[in-house]
């Protein structure tokens, strides 16, 4: 059975024909060679919309430049509280978000645009995040390596779930790196929520907590959790003067809480009509052509 895109191509396909050739036309579009439904697939292979995304943060330069950007920026941070921190003090802490912000998950969505899939897939996910297939993001480990030689502790934190083995291949990947702190005392993993106000709060009570990483807003504040795009870029100029003190933001084009104030949902259905809300933010702002 054909999907709704491979129809809709076709019905496109069928009108040109009425319209180029006559009534005589349409007769072949029912004995459509296999050939012709391999390039009619290979067509639809390469509009997906994750393309351009995915091609970038799996090699772009300017990917790599805007991650090491982004580190060097966190250890100039860390540097600062060194220099300032009192004997007897607190213990100095940095608190970091695992997915696409130290851990760089290009394979995962190059599997989703090989599969034809053009949305984030949970259950793809969740078979691929035990496998280890992944890289660190350029900066990370010299920037977790920096922390472990100052003394300052790493805490991760992250939101998944794999059903009762999560923590467990969330500490091993953190392992696999080779990442400093890894250890159950230093990873905080969320199943049910992308809350993590409430790890943030006892990271501080224990700890001088210097910074905050991470790859989307909600990372730093709960107050990102919104719907609409507009409330939530005001929340962001609220808070502009944090960016690059208090939290620093490594770059992720694929996902997030800004899908979710698109979609009203963070991991939104591969339906027609999410393609076409897709679409409608994508050229918000587009040019008339006047």
């Amino acid at each position: 059975m054909q999907d709704k895109n491979t129809q809709s191509l076709d019905r496109r396909k069928l009108i040109s024909s009425l319209l180029l050739g006559g009534l005589c036309l349409p007769m072949a579009a029912h004995t459509k060679t296999e050939s012709s439904q391999h390039e009619n697939n290979a067509e639809l292979e390469h509009i997906n919309p994750l393309l351009w995304a995915v091609a970038w943060s799996a090699t772009a330069a300017e990917f790599g430049a805007l991650c090491y950007q982004a580190f060097n920026l966190a250890t100039l941070r860390v540097e600062q509280a060194l220099k300032r921190n009192k004997t007897g003090g607190k213990p100095l802490a940095v608190i970091t978000d695992v997915d696409n912000t130290i851990v760089h998950a290009a394979s995962y969505w190059g599997y989703l645009i090989n599969n034809g899939m053009d949305f984030f897939d949970d259950a793809s996910w969740d078979r691929w995040i035990p496998r280890n297939l992944i890289t660190p993001v350029p900066g990370a480990r010299e920037f977790l390596d920096y922390c472990d030689g100052h003394n300052v502790e790493v805490f991760y934190v992250t939101n998944r779930n794999q059903g009762e083995n999560t923590k467990e291949y969330a500490l091993n990947q953190l392992r696999y790196l080779q990442l400093p702190f890894a250890d159950n005392e230093h990873l905080t993993v969320y199943r049910n929520t992308s809350n993590k106000t409430p790890a943030k709060k006892a990271i501080s009570e224990s700890h001088e907590l210097i910074l905050m990483l991470g790859d989307n807003l909600n990372d730093y504040k709960r107050d990102y959790y919104v719907d609409g795009i507009e409330e939530r870029y005001a929340l962001m100029e609220r808070d502009r003067y944090d960016f690059g003190d208090k939290f620093i933001l490594l770059p992720n084009p694929t996902d997030g809480h800004w899908v979710r104030a698109i979609f009203g949902d963070s991991e939104p259905a591969p339906t027609d009509s999410n393609r076409e809300i897709l679409k409608a933010a994508a050229t918000r702002k587009a040019w008339d052509g006047r």
